[in-house]
């Protein structure tokens, strides 16, 4: 098995006994097996009757198919979810190395029940500190954005890909991403907003399941789970790039016209 894969069903089995998931799937083993009784063997004389009929021996006995979710379907479909319970069953999170050296846990922030979502890399440094994500400069300018559409961050929600700031602002692990995603998948699911702007690579990657870099990603739509997804460059690359703010802002529009905004002004971001 591939270090890769295993890492990420290592984090899938963690995070289903955080959810007190592991009886489900033993449950279905057994099921499946027949737990420890012999299954009854099927009528005879039937068998026997079609065996001479065809002229072959006696079939085998069919044994019952047992039919349930997958263990990953019951992870992440969690009856009755929450912001709140999402953010409880998270606590204080150590389930991946990332806990070391963070201050807080950055879960997300604005409105539960808002159309549009921010999904973002990690936090950074001033939002490891207030455990509030996008405070930084690269969130001042996403609340520029924000309000250019017309809106107000608390009309929004905004979240990260990991909740625990990465030493020295890297780019998460996969392991990480793995361990930390799931949560970020029942946040999106109890939001159930009508888009998703990923804002950088490790969004897009981690949503679409691709490893397709921002650039060939940028300005498209996708399908996720039935909520419509546009990939923009993240702001931080925008303080480092001012140029590429006018193409974020063509993304931008198209978010506004599939959510029918009108900007109160011609801003320039």
């Amino acid at each position: 098995m591939k270090v890769e894969t295993r890492a990420c069903l290592e984090a899938w089995l963690r995070y289903s006994d955080d959810l007190r998931l592991t009886p489900l799937y033993r449950d279905r083993a057994t099921s499946a097996r027949g737990g420890d009784e012999t299954p009854p063997m099927p009528p005879q004389k039937p068998v026997a009757a079609v065996a001479n009929v065809l002229g072959k021996a006696a079939l085998p006995p069919v044994l019952p198919v047992v039919v349930a979710p997958s263990l990953f379907d019951a992870v992440e479909r969690v009856e009755g979810d929450s912001l709140e319970r999402i953010r409880e069953d998270i606590g204080d999170c150590t389930r991946c190395r990332l806990h070391r050296s963070r201050s807080k846990i950055v879960f997300g922030v604005g409105n539960p029940k808002a159309e549009l979502v921010f999904v973002g890399e990690g936090p950074g440094h001033d939002e490891d500190v207030q455990g509030i994500p996008f405070v930084g400069r690269a969130g001042q300018l996403l609340t520029q954005i924000i309000e250019a559409m017309g809106l107000k961050r608390d009309d929004v929600y905004i979240c990260n890909v990991v909740k625990c700031r990465p030493p020295e602002n890297r780019t998460p692990e996969k392991d990480e991403i793995a361990t930390c995603s799931p949560f970020l998948i029942r946040q999106l699911a109890t939001i159930q907003p009508k888009v998703i702007v990923c804002l950088g690579n490790v969004a897009a990657q981690t949503l679409l399941g691709t490893h397709k870099g921002i650039s060939h990603l940028r300005g498209q739509w996708f399908d996720y789970r039935g909520t419509r997804l546009i990939a923009t460059y993240h702001t931080a690359y925008l303080l480092r790039n001012p140029n590429a703010k006018g193409e974020v802002w063509k993304d931008m529009q198209k978010v506004m016209a599939v959510l029918g905004l009108t900007p109160p002004t011609r801003k320039r971001l």
